[in-house]
């Protein structure tokens, strides 16, 4: 590459993509304080780019440590010196940021699913129960009614936990390998709890309405009007502060806001448990407040009956 031609012919066809012309006496210049310019050409790409960036990279930590050399030979020995040193990088944190989203996504969806769910197939059984021969053979039975209520409470359980059961495994197959780290078992552990929310929820509808055709319009005004106001299908941060704020009043939020908290975990520790277990403990204080209402007004209606 003797001529300006080659040079360019070369560059042209890529077979070289970065040249550096020293001009005569750049070493005493720039020993001497100087700021010689180097006469540079380039194909203007990727390899360009980083042969640019590293040139600069040099010439910066020649010119800082030209002030404390005192000749050439100290100035070379010094860059040598740095350039040699190496740093260990340790990876605090692989978040699989890809897998997280689609986790905290799928199971903010989950608060929807489960409480239709929940709300129609319970309603649905208990109905039935409060249909006038049923309730007046109960009612002459020699079962107490804390007895009853406990038995139908945990027969309807197993519908809950099943729903539940089958919300995780599409969540397997669905999100993938996050399910199976510590991230994923969490995300399991809050949702059961939820749906234990969502039972107890579901119970106390069930003893309050008989009408199966109000289902329908129920299902619509509490799974799909928490969702919407607890951000299961609008993310929390593009929500109003004052619906958030209402939104503290439902059980939906306290899960959703746990299910975005586990997203943004960078490690588990103490603090994170405790917040986590706060959220979980938040929701299980909502399942047993419908829970007792439940038994109360079935008390009730008992007595009256």
């Amino acid at each position: 590459m003797d001529t300006e031609a080659k040079q360019e012919e070369a560059l042209f066809y890529r077979q070289i993509h970065y040249i550096i012309t020293i001009p005569e006496h750049f070493h005493s210049d720039f020993m001497d304080g100087e700021k010689p310019q180097l006469v540079v050409k380039s194909t203007n790409d990727y390899e360009a780019s980083l042969a640019q960036m590293q040139l600069e990279r040099y010439l910066n930590a020649a010119n800082a440590l030209r002030f404390i050399s005192e000749s050439e030979a100290e100035l070379v020995a010094n860059m040598e010196a740095v350039f040699s040193e190496t740093t260990e990088v340790t990876m605090t944190s692989k978040l699989d940021t890809a897998g997280l989203n689609k986790a905290a996504f799928y199971y903010n969806f989950v608060n929807y699913a489960l409480l239709a769910g929940c709300i129609y197939v319970i309603c649905l059984i208990l109905s039935s129960f409060q249909q006038e021969p049923v309730r007046k053979r109960t009612l002459i039975s020699s079962m107490n009614f804390a007895k009853y209520h406990r038995q139908l409470l945990l027969s309807n359980s197993l519908l809950a936990i099943a729903l539940w059961g089958f919300y995780v495994l599409i969540s397997l197959i669905l999100v993938g390998d996050v399910m199976f780290s510590e991230y994923g078992r969490a995300y399991i552990l809050n949702s059961f709890v939820f749906t234990l929310c969502a039972l107890a929820l579901a119970f106390l509808i069930g003893n309050l309405v008989t009408n199966k055709n109000a289902m329908n319009g129920i299902i619509n005004v509490i799974a799909l009007g928490s969702s919407f106001l607890c951000g299961a299908f609008v993310p929390m941060e593009y929500m109003p502060d004052f619906v958030l704020r209402i939104a503290h009043l439902l059980p939906s939020y306290w899960f959703i806001h746990a299910n975005n908290l586990i997203k943004g975990i960078k490690t588990f520790d103490s603090a994170v448990y405790r917040e986590l277990l706060i959220h979980m403990g938040v929701v299980l204080a909502f399942a047993l407040l419908f829970v007792v209402l439940a038994y109360l007004i079935g008390r009730k209606r008992r007595k009256i009956a």
